[in-house]
């Protein structure tokens, strides 16, 4: 599929077709998604204008639903095709990637902390309607404060970071109340006291729409407070996945991204790299340089090795997401995490390597800013530092040298 998002939102190209029945075909449908975000993806970077159109095509080619009940029209997918799904648009658009992955998420955080009507509810509400979903849950910010009402609750503050919010149908909010326990909420975003800052004027991930939000005096009903119960929130160990999914979205973004880098880079070196002549043993094209061919071949096959670690640790999350919420014990969601950890770490590594090394090979004229290849660079670099890599690596050493399993955090 060559159509340009323009073309693909005006003849809606699946349109007719039937929702996508196995994990191939919605990887397939992600991958034909990825294909047309990649036609003008620099250009769109570069451009910076709100991603409404790229959400709508998330929508119209039914990505956005891949988790969502079948019993409301969803895809009833796993979340081992959903991660496959986020690594694919993100090799096209790392910018929709993270939308898709971060929607995704918020779509499944009623069945992280929500209770069974809770979660009955929402799922019908955004599966039915196909609304996409934000979030201003950034745990750097002081919470947002919330006061009782008696029958309702009030937001207020601000948070800086809002990924995806100003283009969705659905925010989640995340606040405390004066006794310091959290609540989660999920809105309507279309409302007076949610304004947006339109502040995001970052180096990468420009389209990811993460800049800030005022909420000012945003109610809901105590009925609405995820996982409460007459005021009393229900706690389970399940309710601590939030992050360690998180983390696992992260790694399928960043090892998007190195795909992408590496198909672009592969693209030019064939169509457009010269060989260097001033060598003991010249060649007529860059495809047969010995030195080129290693460096692609060493890529190449860490990358091969960061994904089947990613595929492996998708497994192992995707089996805790969809067991029994009340089965899920502490020991297991530690090693998931320490596991998570791992595969970051690595996808993170691969990607900085692969975005910064891609121009060693395709040469000086391939640093034109027609040609774009900083667009992974700086994708790569900016969500990299979403929370310091070095804290993943020491996870994974606590739990090498003594056994220790990382504790629930905002980040962990």
């Amino acid at each position: 599929m060559t159509t340009t998002l323009t073309e693909a939102l005006a003849t809606s190209p699946w349109r007719g077709q039937p929702t996508p029945g196995t994990a191939a075909a919605w990887i397939a449908r992600a991958e034909e998604v990825a294909a047309i975000l990649a036609l003008d993806a620099l250009e769109r970077d570069r451009a910076g204008a709100k991603p409404e159109a790229e959400v709508q095509l998330l929508k119209d080619s039914g990505l956005t639903l891949l988790v969502a009940p079948a019993e409301h029209g969803g895809g009833g997918q796993p979340w081992t095709t959903a991660l496959r799904a986020i690594r694919a648009v993100s090799a096209g658009d790392a910018s929709i990637g993270q939308l898709l992955g971060y929607h995704l998420l918020w779509a499944w955080a009623v069945r992280l902390v929500g209770t069974e009507a809770q979660i009955a509810a929402v799922e019908e509400l955004y599966a039915t309607a196909n609304l996409f979903f934000g979030g201003a849950v950034n745990p750097r910010d002081n919470d947002l404060a919330i006061e009782d009402r008696g029958e309702t609750l009030l937001f207020n503050g601000r948070k800086s970071f809002s990924t995806g919010a100003r283009v969705a149908d659905l925010v989640v909010l995340e606040g405390a109340l004066p006794t310091g326990e959290h609540v989660f909420a999920i809105v309507p975003t279309a409302q007076e006291g949610i304004v947006f800052a339109g502040d995001w004027d970052n180096l990468g991930q420009r389209l990811s729409e993460s800049g800030g939000v005022e909420i000012t005096d945003v109610q809901i009903g105590w009925a609405e407070a995820a996982g409460f119960v007459d005021k009393e929130f229900q706690p389970l160990v399940y309710n601590t996945l939030n992050v360690p999914l998180i983390q696992q979205i992260f790694t399928a973004i960043y090892l998007g991204i190195a795909e992408g880098a590496l198909a672009t880079a592969g693209a030019y070196t064939r169509e457009r790299t010269r060989a260097w002549p001033y060598t003991t043993d010249p060649k007529e094209s860059a495809t047969e340089d010995p030195y080129i061919l290693a460096a692609y071949g060493e890529l190449r096959s860490r990358l091969w090795a960061g994904q089947a670690l990613a595929e492996a640790v998708d497994a192992e999350l995707s089996a805790l997401l969809h067991a029994p919420r009340e089965d899920v014990d502490a020991g297991a969601r530690g090693r998931v995490a320490v596991r998570i950890a791992a595969a970051k770490q690595v996808a993170n590594d691969v990607a900085l390597e692969t975005t910064n090394r891609i121009f060693e090979l395709t040469g000086a004229r391939a640093t034109s800013n027609t040609v774009g290849l900083d667009l992974y660079w700086r994708n790569i670099r900016t969500h990299s530092l979403h929370d310091p890599v070095a804290h993943k690596r020491r996870e994974v050493g606590e739990y090498e040298l003594i056994g220790r399993l990382p504790e629930p955090s905002w980040y962990t």
